[in-house]
């Protein structure tokens, strides 16, 4: 990969000002990969310089020339998601078969909705005597992570060019490979000089630079809520625009009339999925009192099954985590779990039998927990999961609600209960009976996982301000 210690700006790979590198490190081998150059205030100037100056003429594109465009970056995406899998492969620890099924395919599904949506998409209305304009924000900053890189780059700039906006993109520096050929990709499409550009760098130096720059309208940003505090706390001082994805510790409720061999089994094992790396993932299974055993039984069999191995191996279920300052609070909070009295049915500290190298993790399995210890509250970002025991629906909702964070929620049972108790889960997402994404529905959270949504049309006219001629109609 030539561009590695290059930025794209304006339609070019340039060289940046600054002179300071970060390793890239394969998290199954604990040995660099690659090195990327580090951002400097200055480059994020000259970025936000190209990205306002292509505003003024990429704004006015038509829908015809952005439909053209996003058909064309689908187009590109496919044709080198072998790349963007191998990538994400050695920078994060996804499977080969995650990494090219959903890693790499979730970039190409968002382009491939967003063109759908665009080309049916009403930017003005008639209100009386007024004209209502969707125009797009302007000129946008993107904060990428690194545990689903593609996914959370395409669901930001797809309705972004569908908008007619610029924007810089600053990715995780953890995983910052695939960003660099997702920059290709845009190149080789025809992306006019300015709309796109690339900047890597730390989130102390380049994310919060970006944030609270006066040349950007908008940030979008998905991490972390301590670091979307800091985001929103540097983006005030302009007034800017905040939409941000943040943490979860989802409730999976599994009710008394749930078939609960399917729905414990099915969910346990999924839980585990990207190492447990998801910010919606359902890490907190609320069970009857009743079942608790036979709950437990079931979810123990499934995490076994996990086979925790070489992330391009056959027969991998799980890699690594992503790094070593994951794997060590992760630890950490297996630690709380057994110290706060949790039952460890299986997992628990350490590496996997038989791997003595890389970041991986045991999946692991808490019974009897209570809401109130650290490990049903704090989001652990790993294959752990905690079974929590109720009376009723109302005590279950209770339960569910009882957390800081409301960004997914998954339930089991008969279909409208599982629909009424759904209803009154506070969170942006609710899965029924194992529903999987749909990428025309919005995707947001409440409380502390963060404010606005992404995905379908919701996700587009995050992008867009709304304008209101008056009497723009004659009467």
């Amino acid at each position: 990969m030539s561009n590695t210690r290059k930025f794209y700006i304006n339609g070019e790979w340039v060289e940046p000002i600054g002179s300071d590198t970060v390793d890239v490190i394969n998290p199954a081998t604990e040995d660099a990969i690659g090195t990327i150059a580090l951002g400097t205030h200055e480059d994020v100037d000259v970025a936000v310089a190209a990205a306002q100056n292509a505003f003024k003429t990429f704004s006015q594109t038509s829908v015809e020339e952005r439909l053209e465009l996003l058909n064309k970056i689908t187009e590109i995406i496919g044709s080198r998601s072998e790349d963007l899998a191998t990538a994400i492969t050695s920078e994060m620890g996804a499977p080969n078969g995650l990494a090219k099924a959903a890693q790499a395919g979730t970039g190409l599904f968002h382009f491939a909705t967003t063109a759908g949506i665009l080309a049916n998409f009403s930017f003005e209305e008639e209100l009386g005597t007024s004209l209502i304009v969707k125009e797009p924000v302007g000129v946008v900053g993107m904060i990428t992570p690194w545990n689903w890189p593609i996914n959370q780059i395409a669901c930001k700039v797809a309705p972004a060019l569908a908008a007619g906006c610029t924007m810089i993109l600053k990715p995780s520096e953890v995983a910052p490979l695939n960003a660099i050929i997702f920059a290709e990709i845009m190149h080789e499409a025809g992306v006019p000089a300015g709309v796109f550009n690339l900047v890597n760098g730390d989130g102390p130096t380049v994310g919060a630079y970006l944030s609270s720059h006066p040349g950007i309208d908008m940030m979008s940003f998905t991490g972390s809520t301590r670091a979307g505090i800091e985001v929103a706390k540097n983006a005030a001082t302009t007034v800017k625009r905040v939409a941000q994805e943040l943490g979860g510790k989802s409730a999976n409720i599994i009710l008394d009339d749930a078939n609960l061999e399917e729905a414990v089994g099915r969910d346990a094992f999924g839980m585990c999925m990207n190492s447990g790396q998801s910010c919606n993932a359902g890490t907190r299974m609320l069970v009857p009192n009743s079942k608790m055993e036979e709950a437990k039984a079931i979810a123990k069999a499934s995490m076994q099954a996990v086979t925790v191995g070489d992330p391009t191996s056959d027969g991998t279920t799980i890699g690594p985590v992503v790094s070593e300052t994951q794997w060590n609070k992760i630890q950490g909070l297996i630690q709380a779990g057994i110290d706060e009295g949790a039952e460890l049915v299986c997992g628990g500290l350490g590496r996997p039998d038989g791997l003595e190298k890389g970041y991986y993790v045991r999946p692991t399995l808490f019974a009897n927990v209570t809401n109130d210890m650290q490990i049903a509250q704090e989001e652990i970002f790993g294959p752990v999961l905690v079974l929590i025991g109720y009376e009723d629906d109302d005590e279950a909702i209770s339960i569910a609600n009882d957390t800081v964070y409301g960004l997914a929620g998954y339930i089991s049972g008969s279909h409208e209960r599982a629909v009424r108790v759904a209803r009154q889960i506070r969170t942006g997402n609710m899965h029924v009976n194992g529903a999987g994404p749909d990428f025309n529905a919005p995707f947001g959270g409440y409380k502390q996982s963060g404010n606005g949504r992404e995905w379908g049309t919701h996700g587009l006219e995050e992008f867009m301000e709304v304008k209101a001629i008056l009497g723009g109609l004659s009467a």
